[in-house]
């Protein structure tokens, strides 16, 4: 039996009744090294033997102790950290189009009952809205994010009808979703409830276009640079212009958007072909500069709903925009979806660090193929499907 001593125990017996015979055994972990000592007494006297028989239980315990608690370390450390081999990928805002979820809620009564649990909850009738538009009113901050958002529970409630839509949904070990896409991503992985989702949704989508419409802002898409660059023609625009504007989502290599004051962006646009060689510089059509300051006026509301929203932890990691890092547990999901409004989106390096760790491959669940055509342009040797409404 294998024992950890706390320190060296010596046991000098002099006397010509006792016969001492010792020997040492060295075992190697993952990580340091246990020294054992086997100690056998011959012909000692009886209290001898029981302060040995103290020490042995007492070094017993503390080992066996330890060992529960690495145990447990370990046991954490792989649900979080072994590499995923399976991803489901949830679009964000802008993925909308009119039309989308007309044929799913055709042929999917699951789906169909998604949408009119959505407008019991939002107070409209979201799939006519998803299906027939205005164009304009879909467009809508706080309409879009729920669009998207009912749209792809939708679609995974249809892909649940069949035997092989279930078998792929079993086989996800790991999800993300893009800026908005990540509140799908985590009801997926069970973190809340469809409902409280949608709640959670809307309320964001409200108070991010009335931060918007506090005050004037947008954001442009910039191609043709690498993200160090298009930090630097931020860094200028923001220099010449005297306002603030940052990459708000670095999506990949060559394709950023950035965000900020209308007077910086308009700076971006007038530099970033002629002094920085990007291929375009193009504005988007968003109501304000989403992921910068501008939105803080959004994030005490958002603050307030989540820390009255029941969050379990979730059944698979979902990676944050945030910090790019796995996140499965109540507090840091909360965090991390309070502060995503005013951070960028880290996409293009969640993805690397996924495809570094072993991801095979991945879905994306929902409206467009935004997120597919990213990660090609990441990584072209990934495969990644679309299950689209």
């Amino acid at each position: 039996m294998r024992f950890c001593c706390c320190g060296i125990l010596s046991l000098f017996l002099f006397s010509e009744l006792v016969s001492l015979s010792f020997f040492s055994l060295r075992l190697k972990s993952s990580s340091y090294f246990h020294s054992v000592v086997v100690v056998v007494v011959d012909n000692v006297a009886n209290v001898l033997r029981l302060i040995n028989v103290m020490l042995f239980s007492l070094s017993y315990r503390r080992f066996s102790s330890s060992q529960r608690r690495r145990q447990q370390r370990v046991k954490v450390s792989v649900s979080i950290e072994s590499s995923a081999k399976k991803a489901f990928f949830f679009p964000g805002q802008g993925a909308q189009n009119v039309g989308m979820a007309k044929e799913l809620c055709e042929t999917s009564p699951e789906a169909k009952k998604m949408f009119d649990t959505a407008k019991d909850i939002l107070g409209y009738d979201l799939l006519d809205v998803c299906v027939n538009g205005p164009a304009e009113r879909l467009n809508s901050t706080e309409v879009s994010q729920p669009a998207i958002y009912v749209s792809s529970m939708a679609a995974l409630e249809k892909m649940k009808s069949t035997a092989e839509g279930q078998a792929d949904i079993d086989a996800v070990d790991v999800c993300a979703g893009l800026s908005l896409g990540e509140y799908t991503a985590l009801a997926f992985a069970g973190a809340f409830s469809f409902e409280d989702g949608l709640k959670l949704v809307k309320l964001r989508g409200e108070a991010m276009q009335a931060a918007a419409d506090a005050q004037p802002s947008s954001m442009a898409a910039i191609i043709g640079l690498s993200s160090d660059k298009c930090e630097e023609l931020c860094k200028v625009a923001s220099e010449q212009s005297g306002k603030d504007v940052r990459v708000a989502n670095y999506l990949c290599n060559g394709n950023y958007a950035v965000s900020g004051a209308i007077e910086a962006i308009e700076k971006v646009e007038e530099i970033a072909k002629p002094e920085f060689k990007a291929r375009m510089a193009v504005r988007l059509a968003v109501a304000g500069a989403f992921h910068t300051d501008f939105m803080k006026p959004a994030v005490e509301k958002l603050e307030k709903q989540l820390a009255e929203t029941p969050i379990n932890a979730t059944r698979i990691p979902v990676i944050s925009n945030v910090d790019m890092q796995p996140h499965t547990d109540a507090d840091s999901i909360r965090k991390t979806l309070a502060t995503q409004v005013t951070n960028p989106v880290r996409w293009e390096g969640s993805m690397q660090k996924l495809i570094e760790e072993g991801l095979e491959g991945g879905t994306e669940v929902g409206p467009g193929t935004v997120i597919s055509g990213i990660i090609k342009r990441i990584d072209k040797k990934l495969p990644v499907v679309n299950y689209t409404v």
